[in-house]
């Protein structure tokens, strides 16, 4: 008879779970978001109207970043506590970067911007939900 104890990885308490499930849910809409602004850069382009390279490699890395934190929130939901700090850690800078590069000055056009800041602050409503008690509990620091 195997007497060996084998442990499961532990799993997240329901609160947790709940807080990964919306954020899983506000990462889908800011990956969604974030293609509507590729497809309308293409739009725009088969149109005629003038696009810029900076226009087409903003909207590709910000669609791709969604894909990175979409990947990372699934992780973290899993209980790896390294992706759950790099989502804390990102969904605090991408909004800021985003927004912070968008506001340079005749860089972008006004409707890119509206869409882009719509994309950050999508994304900038998953601070609040990995940031809060029953996640940070979820996962206590180590030493």
């Amino acid at each position: 008879m195997d007497t060996t104890s084998r442990t499961a990885p532990h799993p997240l308490r329901d609160d947790a779970e709940q807080a990964f499930t919306t954020t899983k849910l506000i990462v889908k809409a800011y990956g969604t978001l974030s293609a509507a602004v590729l497809i309308a850069v293409v739009v725009r382009a088969l149109t005629g109207h003038t696009v810029t390279s900076f226009m087409w490699g903003r909207s590709a890395a910000v669609l791709a970043s969604a894909a990175v934190i979409y990947w990372l929130t699934a992780l973290a939901a899993r209980g790896k506590r390294w992706a759950y700090v790099r989502v804390r850690i990102v969904s605090f800078v991408v909004p800021v970067a985003i927004v912070a590069v968008d506001v340079i000055p005749g860089t972008l056009p006004v409707w890119f911007i509206g869409l882009q800041a719509i994309c950050a602050l999508t994304l900038a409503a998953t601070a609040f939900v990995v940031n809060g008690s029953g996640l940070r509990a979820a996962f206590p620091k180590t030493r």
